[in-house]
């Protein structure tokens, strides 16, 4: 199916060859590529500080507008290219809009960094005679490349995500594939030019061919620091985990002292009701609860100098607790579907009804360490069972806090009258005693814990042991 593209863009950095692939691009009838148009610091080239009658005073109001003059003036398709720190609002802009072309320039970071270092080096960042050429040679810094690589990293994890979610695709293009006719032909076609090429243009000439041993200093010691580079992310823990969506209707705020409770669900949630009804001295059905997206924004704007706060809970404890509380005791929070799901195709020892007398406590710990690795395999996709609330990573529930806004303050359970102490007295409010969380039952976890119990909780919590430090509980 034919491409019906309006415009296009390049996602380039610096030394990835965009100016060369822009004055190929526009060596083609009807494509015309306008630079760095979105540059903060110039438009479309360095310097340049007006383009088509457009200021940067008038860029940096509505960008848009210069946008709409480079596609007026263009006999076809008009672009240009974009580095990760141009201009945010365009890049929202082109990525989600189809009759945009999307054209992605990668290089090897590694020659990219080196070809950086050498034109801050010379002041020459481009070259168009062999007899204007400067070299040098310059020092491989691990932390500086390490920073650059991140950023790049994260900008193509972005740029390909986006192009996903709008169901969208680019043309993509090495450094190395810039001089082969064939592939710009290919590029060409995808814009929708049918004329080809039978050579590049060479304005533009390469500046630094000679191998990067020639042109790093300390050689062995950026091979040495590259080795300790995790090229393939293999200290990565992979999530397979679903997105969580702020749950907003979950939070709790209190009615006079302008505090709000951002609840992890299955973590110590009575005890923290408790003291914020505490704290004002009504029922804990008086807190304010059912807040919407508009009501939380209207209660915080009420609400000056409010605090907010999120608790976070031990793996083993908290997961223990959530299969005690909705799984296996029968009561209106019970997840009755799902608990006949772990009974019949998970094999769980539960009981089919409560558990009485003649349930045991080795056979509730064969039941937990089950659900253990039933979350385990839930987490990674395995199941067709929802990823619940109730045993969500924890820290895949405060991602999703920051959709609407993150939590001031993150407390441990197992500091939870300090902490909140700490914020009562921030509030200028006595704090008042926190009571304990209802013990679990039929068994409490000290019952059944053991290095297995710790064990299998932890391969299902990977991320959260990490991400929060968690040691043993206990």
């Amino acid at each position: 199916m034919a491409q019906s593209f309006e415009y296009f863009v390049i996602f380039a950095e610096m030394r990835t060859g965009s100016n060369f692939l822009e004055e190929n691009v526009n060596s083609y009838p009807g494509l015309k590529c306008w630079g760095e148009v979105f540059n903060p610091a110039f438009i479309g080239k360095s310097g340049q500080k007006e383009m088509l009658g457009v200021s940067m005073q008038a860029r940096e109001a509505r960008p848009t507008v210069l946008l709409d003059k480079m596609r007026q003036e263009t006999k076809g398709l008009s672009g240009f290219r974009f580095f990760h720190d141009h201009d945010p609002r365009i890049l929202t802009h082109v990525l989600n809009d189809p009759k945009c072309a999307k054209i992605i320039l990668t290089r090897n970071p590694l020659e990219s960094y080196v070809s950086r270092k050498i034109a801050s080096v010379t002041g020459q960042w481009r070259l168009g005679d062999l007899k204007d050429a400067k070299s040098a040679k310059v020092t491989f810094n691990r932390r500086e490349f390490q920073e650059m690589l991140d950023e790049l990293k994260a900008f193509q994890i972005f740029l390909q995500r986006q192009l996903q979610m709008t169901g969208q695709t680019a043309f993509y293009i090495n450094y190395d594939d810039i001089q082969d006719v064939e592939v710009l032909n290919g590029l060409a076609r995808f814009l929708g030019v049918t004329q080809e090429r039978n050579k590049t243009t060479q304005k533009t000439k390469v500046q630094n061919p000679s191998r990067l041993e020639d042109k790093v200093l300390n050689y062995a010691e950026m091979v040495s620091d590259l080795s300790s580079i995790d090229h393939f992310n293999l200290s990565d823990t992979p999530n397979f985990e679903p997105r969580r969506k702020p749950a907003v209707p979950t939070y709790v705020a209190s009615v006079k002292t302008p505090i709000l409770y951002m609840p992890v669900r299955g973590g110590p949630e009575a005890s923290v009701a408790e003291w914020m009804s505490a704290l004002d001295r009504v029922s804990p059905d008086a807190l304010l609860r059912e807040f919407t997206q508009k009501t939380l924004r209207q209660w915080k704007r009420q609400n000056k100098g409010h605090r907010s706060f999120t608790v976070i809970s031990h793996p083993v404890q908290r997961l223990h607790r959530v299969f005690c509380d909705y799984i296996l005791n029968i009561s209106g929070r019970t997840y009755g579907e799902i608990r006949e799901t772990l009974r019949s195709t998970y094999k769980l020892p539960l009981p089919v009804a409560a558990p009485d007398e003649a349930y045991t406590r080795e056979q509730h710990r064969e039941a937990f360490l089950k659900f253990a690795k039933f979350v385990q395999g839930n987490l990674n996709g395995q199941t067709s069972v929802r990823v619940d609330g109730t045993w969500a990573s924890q820290s895949e529930v405060i991602k999703g806090f920051a959709e609407f806004s993150l939590p001031d303050v993150v407390v441990r359970e197992d500091r939870l009258a300090d902490d909140l102490a700490y914020l009562a007295d921030a509030l200028g409010v006595t704090p008042p005693a926190v009571e304990a969380e209802p013990e679990d039952v039929p068994f409490a976890l000290a019952d059944i814990y053991d290095g297995e119990v710790e064990e299998a909780v932890k391969a299902a919590y990977q991320r959260d042991y990490m991400t929060f430090g968690f040691k043993p509980w206990g």
